[in-house]
């Protein structure tokens, strides 16, 4: 029994020595929360990286490249490249995990495409992505969308849509409610993506979020400074949201616990991530270009 007890202590320091191993955030490809608020979740060129209870660790599963990575209420989505000696088919094409990315189900596209730029509705079944080249699924590139785990895709007109795309982000509740980032600013459609209008302008956009409520949309502006915004959808100014000390830098993603709603996370083009508990008021730094803290 002495030994046995002797290896399961053994067990538990050397899971401990590995939960508490440097973190190197190689890229930042994404930001999100598990559905019960205790995981922050990046993805990387290496895997996931995670932030739960005040320590980084590498999530378990799959050391993938994950790109366009987004969450829902109950389920993981992700494009991107796998893990060298994998033996997987490269690119992913759309995939899914329903446990907090151990394992992942092909969702099809496989070898097709690699979706950068990839959204999902909190509590719905919507997904938006933009394709940068035609595909088996879709015929043409630019804003699509699936409400069917991408077994069927639909073109999305875009009309009034300006500028490179940047970032997409999808309503929580309403599907057709969709938000995208360009280098000429911020746009926001209420039809699917058929018709954009402009919400910001006059400033590159880099980064869009809609708050779990569905009441307030996040915005990232570049314009020779970084400035983070937070817009009632029903109407009224935007409010300018505080924003850490950030040299040569800007929001890249925005994420929001969903059960401390009050909590917000956001990450930037330089690798450097942010706690806010009280709505973005102050911040507290817990990875700074790349190193985890």
């Amino acid at each position: 029994m002495r030994i046995f007890l002797t290896f399961l202590v053994a067990l538990a320091l050397a899971g401990a020595a590995r939960a508490q191993q440097p973190v190197t955030l190689v890229h930042v490809h994404g930001l999100a929360y598990s559905p019960q608020g205790k995981r922050l979740m990046i993805p990387s060129h290496v895997g996931l990286a995670v932030y739960e209870d005040g320590r980084w660790s590498k999530a378990p599963g799959p050391q993938h490249d994950y790109m366009g990575f987004s969450a829902t209420a109950s389920q993981l989505y992700s494009s991107g490249h796998p893990a060298p000696g994998s033996g997987l088919i490269n690119p992913f094409g759309l995939l899914r995990s329903r446990d907090g990315g151990k394992t992942w189900d092909k969702l099809g596209l496989e070898g097709e495409s690699d979706f950068h730029l990839l959204a999902t509705s909190w509590n719905t079944n919507a997904i938006y992505a933009w394709n940068a080249a035609p595909n088996s699924r879709m015929k043409r590139s630019g804003l699509h969308y699936t409400v069917n785990e991408g077994f069927a895709w639909k073109a999305a007109a875009a009309a009034g849509l300006d500028g490179d795309p940047r970032a997409l982000a999808v309503h929580p509740d309403d599907a057709g409610t969709v938000a995208v980032a360009t280098s000429k600013g911020v746009y926001l459609s209420r039809d699917s993506g058929e018709r954009f209008t402009p919400l910001a302008g006059n400033a590159e956009g880099l980064s869009v979020f809609f708050d779990l409520d569905g009441k307030h949309l996040w915005y990232g502006t570049f314009d020779g400074q970084p400035r983070l915004a937070r817009a009632p959808l029903e109407g009224g100014s935007a409010a300018q949201m505080k924003l850490p000390p950030l040299t040569k830098d800007a929001v890249a993603y925005v994420a929001q616990n969903p059960v401390e709603r009050g909590e917000y996370a956001i990450a930037t083009f330089g690798r450097s991530v942010y706690l806010s508990k009280d709505a973005g008021r102050t911040w507290s730094q817990i990875a700074d270009r790349g190193q985890g803290k």
